[in-house]
Parts: C-alpha cells; sequence; structure tokens
C-alpha cells in the first residue's frame, strides 16, 4: 500500500553548524571537532526529511515537528559516539520517535492509545486499502483518516508505507517485535480501510 501523502521539509541549513554551535554552549563538556560534525552530517542530514515527516505526522503540526527535529538533530549529536555503524536511517527515526513521545507528554494531554480489545472485521468483498487509497483523492481524505490513528498505528504506516522502512527497521525504530509491527500495520490498515470507506462510501460499493 503506497501512500503518497509526504510532508516536505528543506530547511537543513536552519539546525546543521547553527544547532552545533548550541549544543556546544549547553554542554561545554564536549565539543565536537570538526570530523566529528562532518561524519555526523554525512550520517544524518540525508534523512532530515524522513525525521520531519515522522514528526510532523506525530505531533501533527508544522512547527512542532521542526522544534521536535532541532531537539532529536542536538540529541542525535550528543550521542553520535554510540552510533555504531550501519544504517543511520533507523537509529535517527528512533530519536526522533522517542523525542515525539516525551514531547507530547510535556506538551499535550496523552493521545488516545491503542484500543487493544477492539476487534476490527474486513468484509473480503470490500475494496483493499490499496484500492480505496487509490481511488481516494490523494489528499485531504488520506491525510485526515491517517491523523485519526492512534499514533502507534500511524507511525507504522508511516515508517511503512512513506519512509520504506523494513519490519526489522521498524520493531527497531519503535522497540517493539517484528510480530507486533506486523500486527499493528495489519490493524491499521483495517482502520484506514473503514475510515476511507465511511469517508468515501461510493468507493465502498464500487
Amino acid at each position: 500500500m503506497g501512500i503518497a501523502v509526504t510532508a516536505e521539509w528543506t530547511d537543513l541549513a536552519s539546525i546543521s553548524f547553527a544547532s552545533v554551535s548550541q549544543e556546544s554552549e549547553v554542554n561545554q563538556s564536549r565539543v565536537p571537532d570538526q570530523t566529528d560534525v562532518a561524519r555526523f552530517e554525512m550520517a544524518v542530514l540525508p534523512h532530515l526529511t524522513a525525521a520531519y515527516n515522522l514528526a510532523r505526522w506525530l505531533t501533527g503540526n508544522d512547527h512542532d515537528a521542526e522544534d521536535v527535529v532541532q531537539e532529536s538533530y542536538l540529541r542525535a549529536l550528543k550521542f553520535f559516539s554510540g552510533f555504531r555503524g550501519g544504517s543511520s536511517r533507523p537509529w535517527l527515526l528512533t530519536i526522533v520517535r522517542n523525542t515525539c513521545y516525551t514531547w507530547m507528554r510535556r506538551n499535550r494531554m496523552e493521545e488516545p492509545g491503542l484500543e487493544l480489545d477492539e476487534e476490527l472485521y474486513v468484509d473480503s468483498n470490500s475494496p483493499s486499502p490499496e484500492a480505496i487509497l487509490l481511488a481516494a483523492a490523494r489528499g485531504d481524505m488520506v491525510r485526515r483518516a491517517l491523523e485519526e490513528l492512534p499514533a502507534e498505528f500511524r507511525e507504522i504506516v508511516i515508517l511503512r508505507e512513506m519512509e520504506g522502512l523494513s519490519y526489522k527497521e521498524i520493531a527497531e525504530v519503535t522497540a517493539v517485535p517484528v510480530g507486533t509491527v506486523m500486527s499493528r500495520l495489519a490493524r491499521a490498515r483495517a482502520r484506514l480501510q473503514k475510515l476511507l470507506g465511511e469517508a468515501n462510501p461510493s468507493e465502498g460499493r464500487a
């Protein structure tokens, strides 16, 4: 299922060397040298749009997402010495995700959690989420449906369908087993199908 609703963000300069200077002022005990900064930016900068995209969908607000990404960037810089190589994308998105939830707990009432006892039945004759999403107006309808998902479902959809992470990478980012990732994704797709079918009943009857 591909979802072509991606928040774009290219304001990288505002959080690169300026942020390194800010971090250095806050934490004088560890001022990164130019080599550290170069390695860090090479690993992190290519994934800042993905970081913003995840933050935007979790916080639901452009300004808040920018604040979260700024804070995540500084945290990533602070803990870069602990990065052991491999793909930096899941590593950065893990920091962004954790920063998002910390930020939301600090600034908002807690979002509704998962309804673990909820049973979602999907009619085998009803259109698939893919068919509904392709038929739907690739914009507001999909956006509204995604925003209605619980954060735990929404993040899985964003990481899988928009950012293209593997189940294993999503499990690393969200700190849950791969089986849980697959279960949440299936439930999220079922709920999206239901929400989009309700929003566009003519498609559901097609």
